[in-house]
């Protein structure tokens, strides 16, 4: 046989894939192994730690909580590049801590949707028109899919979906993608809630809007009870048509929620402090929050009001029992030329 069948035969015998020398699969074994080896004994030491103290995990937890409770930034001092670190540690383990101030003009970017079927960063009533829907397709893909499988839930929308999954499906979303109903059943729920909460924290204005911000703000304020819901309900009913009815919808949807609360542990307050600063948010010039704040302790207490009368306008509403719903009989009012 010739040195070229030799080299043939070679590549016959090998798939046509040059073989590995032994050293260099030593190697590569060798490396594999010490990698293995030191991710068990991460494992057992995250195991060691939790075995010391059956509610490790939580008492951790209410110290990171409490230290973030306390910790104060200071806005001058903590540049863009600038992070402050903390470790918090118990039982052997421990949580890095890395924070930083951003003001609050760079706090939330709401981009608008590049593609002409998108609907993320796309106003309601333009999407709904497009549609030819009185509440967006996404919102009600959502929905629909968490009251089949997700009520029960604990901590439906209070606790995170995996990021990956979430921006797979904005993508789907934004593409028309036709099998995304198929994608949504075979993803984790929390992923589905989360893409629901982006959608309307990526508006390009508020579902309660800039204009009427400040009114729900101080309507909410009002002591006397029965001014209160005269005031507040006709501010609802002011909403362009499409942010109304898809507030309806969804409002419906967390009083469903909030029924199960002994389950899935979300009450109203729970479900208000997690949708009410995304549903209500001030303009730039409506803003209690200064945009370069020299008082770090007056920046946090405004931005506290803020987001506690947010909280207390979507608390109201999920309490209130008299107010609109889409099988109502109270359904003319909302396309009433006097509103």
């Amino acid at each position: 046989m010739g040195k070229k069948e030799q080299m043939q035969d070679s590549e016959e015998h090998y798939g046509g894939i040059k073989p590995v020398s032994s050293k260099l699969m030593k190697e590569e074994l060798i490396s594999i192994c010490a990698v293995e080896e030191e991710e068990k004994q991460e494992e057992e030491e995250v195991d060691i730690g939790l075995r010391r103290g059956p509610s490790t995990g939580a008492r951790l937890w209410g110290r990171v909580r409490s230290t973030l409770l306390r910790q104060k930034l200071d806005p001058q001092a903590l540049q863009g590049k600038d992070w402050q670190r903390t470790v918090i540690s118990m039982n052997g383990i421990e949580v890095k801590l890395s924070m930083r101030f951003t003001s609050r003009e760079f706090s939330l970017k709401r981009m608008p949707s590049r593609k002409q079927s998108g609907v993320f960063g796309v106003k309601i009533g333009a999407v709904t028109k497009r549609e030819h829907s009185k509440v967006p397709l996404i919102v009600r893909q959502c929905v629909e899919e968490i009251e089949r499988r997700g009520m029960e839930e604990v901590g439906i929308y209070r606790v995170s979906g995996v990021a990956t999954d979430i921006q797979a499906l904005k993508a789907a979303f934004e593409a028309n993608n036709k099998d995304v109903s198929v994608m949504m059943s075979e993803m984790d729920v929390n992923a589905i809630a989360g893409t629901l909460k982006l959608y309307f924290r990526e508006l390009p204005e508020p579902l309660f809007t800039d204009e009427l911000y400040t009114n729900f703000t101080e309507g909410i304020a009002l002591s006397d009870s029965v001014a209160k819901e005269s005031c507040m309900l006709n501010l609802l009913l002011s909403l362009p048509e499409p942010n109304l009815l898809t507030f309806l919808f969804l409002l419906d949807h967390l009083k469903r929620v909030a029924e199960n609360e002994i389950v899935n542990k979300m009450s109203f307050h729970n479900l208000a402090t997690v949708f009410g600063p995304t549903l209500l948010r001030p303009s730039e010039k409506d803003s209690k929050i200064p945009a370069n704040p020299t008082q770090p302790i007056s920046m946090s207490d405004s931005w506290s009001l803020e987001v506690m009368s947010q909280v207390q306008v979507l608390l109201y509403f999920l309490q209130l029992e008299t107010i609109p719903t889409p099988d109502s009989k109270r359904q003319s009012m909302l396309f009433s030329t006097e509103v």
